[in-house]
């Protein structure tokens, strides 16, 4: 049976880097699509051009399913990142936990604080970029479907034949 333990935790050791690798990814991501909402919050409040859902009608037309297909796939990434960033975070914390706890066993106190900072730091990292990506989507979610609905409301939706 202690092979078996330590065959599973060597396996979950491997996932600790490329896990941490996508957190920082997560992080990079947020930040970036929070510039972008930015310069579009700026943009939408001054009206200095129309919205990219407009722009999309304007070029390429379509049903209303067309559309929120559309903003389905514009939305895409900041859905997965706001949802998968705290799994990530709560992996991130799991992997050192086992080493920190032998640590603790051994009376290592070095070796508890330098797997827990490790833990700690990553799921902090996950969930700031989980918050700051789920705002981005809720807000930009309420934007593109009231252009939407007031797409529908001037009618300059073609409607789909049956």
């Amino acid at each position: 049976m202690n092979m078996l333990e330590s065959g599973l935790y060597e396996l979950a050791s491997l996932f600790l880097g490329p896990v941490l690798i996508l957190i920082l990814l997560c992080v990079l991501y947020a930040f970036t699509s929070l510039g972008s909402f930015a310069v579009e919050w700026q943009q939408r409040r001054t009206q200095k051009k129309p919205s990219a859902l407009h722009q999309r009608h304007a070029t390429q037309g379509g049903t209303s399913d067309d559309l929120e297909l559309w903003i389905m796939r514009r939305l895409e990434w900041l859905r997965i990142v706001s949802r998968t960033a705290p799994m990530l975070g709560l992996i991130a914390t799991m992997i050192p936990m086992g080493p920190a706890l032998l640590a603790l066993g051994r009376g290592d106190a070095a070796g508890v604080g330098e797997n827990l900072v490790t833990a700690f730091s990553a799921v902090i990292l996950a969930l700031i970029a989980a918050s700051i990506t789920f705002f981005i989507l809720t807000v930009r979610r309420r934007w593109l479907l009231q252009e939407l609905r007031d797409l529908e409301a001037q009618g300059a939706l073609s409607i789909q034949e049956a």
